[in-house]
């Protein structure tokens, strides 16, 4: 025993990547001061004092939604749909502010097939080929490929021909049956997420991890998803970074139902925990662990770079699926303010691109990255 009150071979399997359920279940009953000083530990040997972010905007294409998720507030059957022109204005304004990415998702409309979404890719590209197109979650491919009548790789592959760069790892929630059945019965499956995440790193497209916690889901099953993203990346190397989202239970059904038993999704404490447990069993696999502002709100983020925290995610300039389940966190934070976040927290800041390669635009800095 070491003096940080945690055994040796637990932190010895941390530092090589091989942290058991029960290594992540022992951590989670220590005092999370002890836990968090692990992961910030294995956070500075693995990308050292740089913290990156990203300058970028989201695009909501449509709030229209035939699925029928438990925990969304954002679905509005009788919502907007955007056109393309619309969907240019918006990255016209997003290149103008200095965005490098564009995040484009939006609700499963039941009469649009693959054509849809790689004409608005291709609309992107051919305007602004530079601007890298973040698009499409597991599950909007998925329905995509079920529309058209096609394969998962078919769809994958018209999407990278149409200039697709990288996918979010959105849909996830949390990657078990029993909590998908009640939260999202008519989202792809635990297995169908995985096929789709693995087969967009074999066609070469690179994605993020997620996690959405704090919800009806134990704690074994957390660590659960977490392993699981670990075992992906081991066969595939293809996510970029790993972002845990706290479940916001405002104007949803699942929420609703929490708060009618007196809960309110997650302390503090806990999200503080799930950041350090996800570095520490993903240390040496994924290098990059995010915190959304958005989810935490600005204070707490700035908390959780001292709890395996390497990355403030975007400056978003508009988020809509947050805010309408209750999130007063704001929808946007200017590149000024995430550096006076980072470097008063003692840290050196970074602008980076969506594969986390630098973009050296203001103060040369020292830099110790890894592509996860």
């Amino acid at each position: 025993m070491n003096p940080t009150g945690i055994p040796d071979d637990i932190i010895e399997r941390a530092c090589e990547g091989k942290t058991t359920k029960e290594d992540a279940l022992f951590l989670l009953g220590i005092p999370p001061f002890r836990l968090f000083e692990l992961a910030d530990r294995l956070r500075y040997e693995t990308v050292g004092d740089t913290v990156t972010y990203v300058v970028n905007r989201n695009i909501n294409f449509t709030n229209r939604c035939v699925g029928n998720c438990g925990f969304c507030a954002f679905r509005d059957n009788t919502g907007y749909i955007m056109d393309i022109p619309q969907i240019l204005e918006k990255v016209k304004e997003a290149e103008s502010l200095g965005a490098t990415e564009v995040c484009i998702q939006g609700g499963l409309l039941p009469d649009v097939d693959i054509d849809f979404y790689t004409s608005m890719i291709r609309a992107v590209k051919a305007e602004y080929p530079h601007i890298h197109t973040h698009a499409f979650s597991p599950m909007e491919v998925y329905h995509a490929a079920k529309q058209s009548d096609i394969t998962i790789a078919e769809a994958l592959k018209r999407l990278r021909d149409a200039g697709l760069d990288t996918m979010p790892g959105t849909a996830a929630e949390i990657l078990s049956d029993r909590v998908r059945h009640i939260i999202c019965t008519d989202k792809l499956r635990t297995r169908e997420w995985v096929d789709v995440i693995t087969q967009a790193h074999v066609a070469g497209i690179n994605t993020t991890a997620t996690i959405m916690y704090g919800h009806i889901e134990t704690i074994e099953e957390r660590i659960d998803h977490i392993m699981l993203i670990r075992d992906i990346q081991k066969r595939t190397g293809g996510f970029l970074e790993f972002v845990p989202l706290t479940f916001m239970p405002y104007n949803n059904r699942i929420g609703d139902e929490m708060i009618n038993a007196g809960r309110y999704a997650t302390p503090g404490i806990q999200d503080l925990q799930l950041y350090a447990l996800a570095r520490i069993i993903l240390n040496t696999h994924i290098s990059n662990i995010q915190a959304s502002w958005v989810k935490l709100g600005k204070k707490l983020a700035q908390v959780a770079l001292f709890c395996g925290v390497n990355d403030l995610g975007g400056t978003l300039m508009e988020e809509k699926i947050s805010s309408s389940a209750g999130s007063t966190n704001g929808q946007f934070m200017s590149a000024q303010e995430l550096e006076w976040f980072i470097t008063s927290s003692g840290r050196k800041p970074l602008q980076r691109n969506t594969t986390y390669k630098p973009i050296l635009n203001s103060n040369p800095t020292q830099i110790k990255l890894k592509i996860a």
